[in-house]
């Protein structure tokens, strides 16, 4: 049974730094692409970053493109997301998710496995 599990959130200002981790069990994680989504309370949930199984070309959202930046090493089977110059409109919950089949898909309803989420809150 896969599971990912998120860790790394917390209360930041705005401007700083944050780095997310994701960890991926039950599966050999190399087979599966990796996104982060997040969502902001009353707000969908939003794609932020992903990256292909063989830890290159990573991809992002517009919102993100620049101050984020997406990892993994599927040695440890964990991912990252570095973020970088913090804005309050970062605020929300982050999740990482996997699937097997899709490739830089921003829809969540085609990612197969997610985390539970952690909060991240940035404050100006």
């Amino acid at each position: 049974q896969v599971m990912l599990a998120e860790s790394g959130g917390g209360l930041v200002q705005a401007g700083d730094s944050l780095t997310l981790s994701c960890s991926f069990s039950g599966r050999p994680f190399s087979y599966y692409y990796l996104g982060w989504f997040r969502q902001a309370l009353g707000k969908e949930r939003e794609f932020v970053a992903g990256i292909r199984r063989s830890a290159r070309d990573p991809y992002y959202a517009d919102s993100v493109n620049v101050r984020f930046t997406v990892s993994r090493d599927n040695n440890k089977n964990m991912a990252y997301l570095q973020m970088n110059n913090l804005k309050p409109d970062d605020t929300a919950v982050y999740y990482c998710a996997a699937d097997a089949y899709n490739t830089h898909s921003t829809n969540p309803d085609t990612y197969e496995y997610w985390g539970q989420g952690t909060q991240v809150t940035v404050s100006s």
